[in-house]
């Protein structure tokens, strides 16, 4: 069991088959034709990094990589990009997991969006060491829009973890 240090509630463990469901669901998110959009969020990189911090033996290095291979692929883009800024993102959240989560919900966010703005960062890098060219300074609002998706992002994702109110004081026998 785990304890939800905001509500003092108890929280099931999180359910494997259930943050690999939450990962596809990302991914697909990401397929969305929304390339002419510069504001939309980086569903994957939200996601990863959530369950980096929340559930680290279920979702780590390993699992960002595959992601970010398929994204890779999927979209077309440099072979390796997605796959590093995944990694380094699913790190810096196993790293920073134990301070994360004894903050509020709003603090948290402002750790969160340091490690989504150098995962951007880390995208352009690369693409600029590859000779592509600058995508243009509104590219950095990605990571704000889905820093600022971390508080909805938290309570869809922690939905099913919450015991009921009666089943959150009882012991079991």
């Amino acid at each position: 069991m785990q304890i939800d240090f905001q509500s003092s509630r108890l929280l099931r463990p999180a359910r494997p088959g259930f943050i690999r469901l939450t990962l596809v669901l990302a991914f697909l998110l990401n397929l969305l034709p929304t390339s002419f959009w510069a504001f939309y969020p980086e569903w994957v990189m939200l996601v990863v990094l959530f369950w980096s911090i929340r559930a680290p033996l279920v979702v780590g290095t390993g699992s960002a990589f595959v992601l970010g291979l398929l994204m890779d692929v999927v979209d077309g883009s440099l072979m390796g990009q997605h796959a590093l800024t995944y990694v380094l993102i699913s790190y810096a959240g196993r790293v920073l997991s134990a301070r994360i989560l004894w903050l509020p919900l709003k603090q948290q966010m402002l750790h969160v969006l340091p490690i989504l703005f150098c995962g951007a960062l880390l995208e352009v890098l690369v693409r600029w060491f590859a000779g592509d060219e600058f995508p243009g300074y509104l590219y950095m609002l990605r990571p704000l829009i889905t820093g600022l998706l971390w508080l909805p992002a938290t309570y869809v994702l922690m939905l099913p973890q919450f015991l009921t109110k009666d089943r959150d004081y009882e012991r079991p026998i």
